[in-house]
């Protein structure tokens, strides 16, 4: 059993923890207010614990970032101490919102908030995963028609690996799983963000993931 601490308690971080926590997991999710949040219903999952972020960061052996992606740099630099030695897991967006309320436009041009995160925590191994779908496929790969791919992008080969045995929790098999290589190639990935505003736009929000077909 792992301690997993993810930070944000949305969509994303609530989905993820309620997965992860069924697999056996001893999961908590990090807030900004834990005195006003509550831990997401999970059915027979073990009980998913709350606390504050830094504590979060703190006391888990992985953390996972599901913050807002335009925010998270900021967020994860002032946790530098807690997260030193620790395995990130980032699955953000950097994006600026368009007028709708959808991506717009990359926070980071060129680089993208992995790279930035790297850079910005050296102590810390960040691997880039699971921010080429819709939240509900990163939880329940098998659900979709075509099988998708989970992306995987980071210079620890380590931290890759144990990275594959939290998505295999999630339910990806191991063919759909794509190691790219170091961190620089999540810039790749977090650029086909801007795929799925039009697709959105025009079928809803109808579970996708941007895959690799063979």
């Amino acid at each position: 059993m792992t301690s997993i601490g993810i930070l944000g308690a949305g969509r994303v971080g609530a989905n993820l923890a309620g997965k992860l926590s069924a697999a056996g997991h001893r999961v908590t999710l990090g807030v900004r207010n834990p005195e006003q949040s509550a831990a997401p219903a999970t059915g027979t999952a073990p009980r998913i614990a709350v606390a504050d972020q830094r504590t979060t960061a703190r006391t888990a052996d992985i953390v996972i970032n599901a913050t807002p992606g335009d925010t998270a740099l900021e967020r994860l630099t002032a946790l530098r101490a807690e997260l030193s030695g620790k395995l990130l897991v980032d699955v953000s967006n950097a994006t600026r919102d368009a007028d709708d309320g959808l991506p717009g436009d990359l926070c980071y041009p060129g680089s993208s908030l992995a790279e930035q995160l790297q850079a910005a925590l050296p102590d810390t191994r960040v691997v880039k995963t699971l921010n080429t779908m819709l939240f509900m496929v990163m939880t329940a790969p098998e659900t979709l028609t075509t099988p998708p791919t989970a992306y995987l992008s980071g210079d620890d080969h380590n931290a890759k690996k144990t990275v594959t045995g939290l998505l295999g929790d999630l339910g990806w098999k191991p063919a759909w799983i794509e190691d790219l290589g170091g961190i620089t190639t999540a810039r790749a990935t977090e650029a086909m963000i801007l795929v799925v505003p039009p697709v959105l736009r025009r079928h809803g929000f109808t579970p996708f993931a941007v895959s690799l077909a063979r």
